[in-house]
């Protein structure tokens, strides 16, 4: 278990080193960031001076070298635009981004599993039927249009639920959320909704192919031939092992719903770190889109390795296997 646990901690910090030549490289070749920051009517002794100061004057190499330098301590630079620690204002936006990302993956599983186990053991029934004709849907539909209708119809029409922002939030634990509160919770279901819609349908046809894979296998007619009860067989048996493939994917799915909320933050005005990334987009703040950028590659490949190693403790074969190769 060590072996695996060390291989992968390896092919983590190669990854990671990899990316950052990658995002360093792809952001800081793309505009000029200074015609935005100095006013228009700045002479040419200002608009040097400001390349000077934001450290644009030097190689692309050199200032590659500085930022690794500089990220082994901990700093991913200063914003240009707020002149504040780009991993400030990351840090600062992020719990509204784990709280939409967490939310939107617990209605996932909440809804996708029990629907997906339905639809594997009454595959011929109309209900499942419709359940698998909207999973297509859920696969089918962009984002920002469910989103917009989503507002359309339980905001501006029905009156329900609140649009945009992320209401009232309460201090837990020292972090501030909103699903401590009912004016939060209200906040948070449409967005929350809207960002797991696709997640949903992965899980209910994921649930819906193990179970109808399992329930042709040998140990089921085994058990069936014992006399247990089909509860027993389901949520026991059946479960156990379809569990292993289903945690692995909605595991690595948290990554992507932390990394690709961007829509959804923006369509909800969430004021997460996906709505920071749009706004220094806009702005050419190099520094947070590199910070913001890395941080989502620490988040994939923390994730990654997490379900790696629940994977193998799952099933023991997986660690095996590794060792063997």
């Amino acid at each position: 278990m060590s072996t695996f646990i060390i291989r992968r901690l390896l092919q983590a910090i190669l990854v990671m080193a990899l990316m950052s030549v990658i995002v360093f490289f792809g952001v800081n070749v793309i505009g000029d960031p200074v015609h935005m920051l100095v006013s228009p009517e700045a002479d040419q002794a200002e608009i040097e001076a400001a390349i000077r100061r934001l450290g644009l004057d030097k190689p692309i190499w050199e200032q590659y070298l500085l930022f690794v330098k500089n990220a082994m301590q901990g700093d991913l630079g200063k914003s240009f635009i707020f002149g504040e620690p780009a991993l400030k204002l990351i840090f600062h936006h992020m719990p509204a981004t784990l709280e939409l990302a967490f939310s939107a993956l617990f209605l996932a599983v909440l809804i996708g599993i029990p629907l997906g186990l339905f639809a594997g053991l009454n595959p011929d029934s109309p209900i499942s039927k419709g359940i698998m004709a909207g999973s297509i849907f859920g696969f089918s539909l962009p984002t920002f249009w469910v989103g917009l209708m989503l507002i359309l119809v339980f905001s501006v029409e029905l009156g329900w639920l609140p649009s945009t922002g992320r209401g009232e939030t309460r201090s837990v634990l020292g972090f501030e959320t909103s699903l401590a509160t009912v004016d939060g919770l209200k906040h948070i279901i449409l967005p929350a909704l809207n960002l797991a819609l696709l997640k949903i349908s992965l899980a209910v046809r994921l649930t819906r192919a193990g179970v109808r894979e399992a329930m042709g296998q040998d140990y089921v007619k085994f058990a069936r031939a014992k006399g247990l009860s089909t509860n027993r067989i389901i949520f026991v048996h059946v479960l156990k092992n379809i569990m292993i493939p289903v945690v692995t994917v909605m595991g690595l799915e948290l990554g992507s719903l932390i990394g690709f909320s961007v829509v959804t933050e923006k369509i909800f005005a969430w004021p997460g770190m996906g709505k920071l990334l749009i706004d220094a987009i806009l702005q050419l703040d190099r520094p947070v889109v590199v910070a913001y950028l890395m941080i989502i590659v620490v988040f994939f490949v923390l994730i990654n390795m997490i379900v790696d190693i629940l994977y193998s403790i799952l099933d023991p074969r997986v660690r095996l296997q590794d060792q063997g190769a």
